[in-house]
């Protein structure tokens, strides 16, 4: 079962790297448009390109980092009921659901991007997260 929690975690990672190369592809031919890379003001940040490039592009580099938020909650805690060996059925599960509902929430934000759609997804991604968490707190104190 241990190793079963992991693999809701490298899925996540790898679903990171696949937004990446998407932000990447919609973000460089738009700034090639404008002139490219080389126009870039020294020390510039993917934050200096909002109200420059169409909001539709930009929607991908927030889901990005979005996944580099709090993402990183869930693989401190997925790691610490591995290390534990405190993953039973249910953790699996609620790992598991974590991961496809931020999922759906990239898609939706990089696509669709309305807020009340978006906002549901984050809540319920985070109502796992917090279960995982208390389960992954009570494994480090013994009491599972």
């Amino acid at each position: 079962m241990q190793a079963q929690i992991l693999m809701p975690a490298a899925v996540l990672v790898l679903w990171s790297i696949v937004m990446l190369f998407w932000m990447a592809f919609t973000r460089l031919p738009a700034l090639t448009k404008l002139g490219g890379l080389g126009k870039a003001k020294p020390g510039g940040r993917g934050q200096d390109l909002e109200g420059v490039l169409p909001d539709e592009i930009n929607w991908k580099a927030h889901n990005y980092a979005h996944l580099m938020e709090q993402p990183t909650l869930f693989y401190a805690t997925v790691a610490i009921l591995a290390i534990q060996g405190a993953a039973g059925p249910l953790d699996v599960g609620l790992a598991w659901a974590y991961v496809v509902l931020r999922v759906i929430h990239s898609v939706w934000q990089a696509t669709v991007n309305r807020v009340p759609v978006r906002f549901s997804l984050f809540l319920l991604s985070t109502t796992c997260l917090i279960v995982l968490a208390i389960r992954a707190l009570g494994a480090t104190m013994g009491h599972m």
